[in-house]
């Protein structure tokens, strides 16, 4: 059967002396390549004969090595898959290579189908590759090495940062607690300061109530004894004890007690919470400093302009937010509309949204809002729901009632409390414009700008957040620029609006 194959394969290979033989075979597993002679139940394959074709467990190989008619084969390992060493059209073994269409073939098909390419020997391509294959096993291992030491480095600076954070968070404790017992001894000198104060006034209101008990004792001895005068029947008596009296009542004069009724320590109350609200807004400017600059320190990243594929810098404009030029007419402001609606999660508990969450009024009373950390619970304000980046927008509200202020702001905006951290446009978050009957006012942390302008109930807002700039106008038969802010906006904003009361804000259908 071997004999009656004449097609070869070169392969680099040499002869294969006999393996010794085992008195017992193994049979071939599901990852094992099987002996092709054997029937039935089929022996693992030890080697495999590049000419016949064919994988032979111990016993099939034996006449390769006894017979002088398979000397001149060559045997390998044991190959699986030796239907891909046959040319599926001729069926005759691959020997040959054709640089040409860069595939192996065998010797029929330089007849026809590779007539006139450039072919070599499978052995003579297979030893250029092999030269080639050892530069790309070198340049391998030089990335290995390479990588190796990156992870290496990794590891020296991941220990480092973990060591850096422990530092700064002992550190940090350390001053925090130092803060903190700063403050404790302000609340204790505060504590003693109103005690020895309240001491001194309440040892004054004694000294001046145990003078009085006693002037109110004389004065009541002395109207007894007055008493008991009128009555007697005596008139020398009486006119000698009554001309006494007289002189006495005469010559003392009573000092009079005034008491301050508007004493108290409301001062010192409102001298604390004004530290606490400057304290608090000190440390959260602070605290996005902190945030800012170290978002901004990069520990490790992936160096782009070293991938497989690169987009182009033409191609690259496309996906870069740029700034476009401020329209001049409403039509081209129309453009940029985009659709808002206000967040029911955010709003006040007294503020009333319409049906479809586009108008907001403040009312006495509460509405059945639930309970949510985006609400903002002592201010009338309410945000939209979506987010604006990278782009231009436009929308425009129209206003009614006593006052309303039109804005934007980041997400992570205060929502609890008076403060001006939480009021839009009091703060390094926010930007507004407030609205009145009577006249405008443009603000941004402590920046007040008061605007000259007529009365107008509605407003268009452009925003370019790529551009840097938020700009409001009056919108009537001509668009009149109120004001306009320059930013760098580092994130996404959102609408927002603070309502007054019998006051409303509608988002107008573009």
């Amino acid at each position: 059967m071997a004999g009656s194959r004449h097609s070869t394969i070169q392969r680099n290979s040499e002869p294969f002396p006999p393996p010794p033989p085992s008195p017992d075979y193994n049979y071939a597993g599901p990852q094992d390549v099987g002996c092709d002679i054997c029937i039935g139940k089929k022996h693992k394959a030890v080697k495999t004969c590049l000419m016949c074709l064919a994988s032979y467990c111990e016993k099939h190989l034996k006449p390769h090595f006894e017979s002088a008619t398979f000397k001149r084969h060559k045997l390998v390992d044991e190959i699986g898959h030796l239907d891909r060493q046959i040319c599926p059209q001729h069926q005759k073994g691959l020997e040959l290579f054709c640089r040409t269409d860069q595939m192996c073939i065998c010797v029929l098909c330089t007849v026809k189908e590779h007539k006139g390419h450039d072919m070599v020997s499978a052995e003579q391509e297979r030893a250029e590759e092999q030269q080639r294959l050892g530069s790309t096993q070198a340049e391998i291992q030089e990335k290995i090495h390479d990588r190796l030491k990156q992870m290496e480095e990794l590891k020296q600076a991941v220990d480092a940062l973990k060591n850096s954070a422990q530092r700064a968070l002992h550190e940090c404790e350390k001053m925090f607690g130092d803060m903190m017992r700063s403050i404790e001894r302000m609340q204790q000198e505060m504590a003693k300061l109103i005690s020895s104060n309240k001491r001194a006034a309440l040892n004054n209101a004694e000294g001046h109530m145990e003078r009085l008990t006693h002037e109110i004792a004389d004065l009541r001895r002395r109207d007894s004894e007055i008493t008991q005068l009128s009555r007697t029947e005596d008139h020398i008596h009486f006119i000698q004890s009554y001309h006494m009296l007289i002189a006495q009542t005469d010559a003392e004069e009573l000092p009079t007690v005034s008491v301050n009724p508007y004493f108290t320590f409301g001062p010192v109350t409102k001298a604390v919470s004004e530290m606490k609200q400057h304290l608090n807004e000190f440390s959260n400017d602070e605290l996005v400093k902190v945030a800012t600059a170290v978002n901004k320190m990069t520990f490790c990243q992936l160096d782009e302009s070293k991938k497989r594929r690169s987009i182009k810098s033409d191609e690259a404009a496309v996906y870069k937010s740029v700034p476009v030029k401020e329209p001049q007419y409403r039509e081209d402001f129309l453009k940029y509309a985009c659709q808002l609606t206000l967040d029911p999660n955010t709003a006040y508990r007294q503020l009333y949204l319409s049906r479809g969450n586009r108008k907001a009024a403040l009312k006495r009373d509460p509405q059945s809002y639930g309970d949510n950390s985006a609400r903002f619970d002592s201010l009338p304000q309410v945000l939209c729901k979506e987010p604006l980046s990278g782009g231009a927008y436009y929308w425009e509200v129209d206003w009614s009632g006593e006052g309303a202020a039109i804005g934007v702001t980041y997400k992570g905006i205060k929502r609890t409390g008076y403060g001006d951290t939480c009021r839009i446009g009091y703060n390094r978050k926010s930007w507004s414009l407030f609205c009145s009957d009577s006249s405008y006012s443009a603000r941004h942390s402590k920046d007040q700008i008061e605007l000259n302008a007529a009365y107008c109930s509605r407003i268009g807002v452009f925003l370019d957040h790529a551009g840097g700039t938020l700009s409001f106008y009056t919108v009537g038969e001509t668009m009149s620029l109120l004001h306009r802010f320059k930013a760098s906006f580092s994130e996404a904003v959102y609408p927002g609006f603070w309502v007054w009361y019998e006051s409303a804000i509608t988002l107008n259908q573009l």
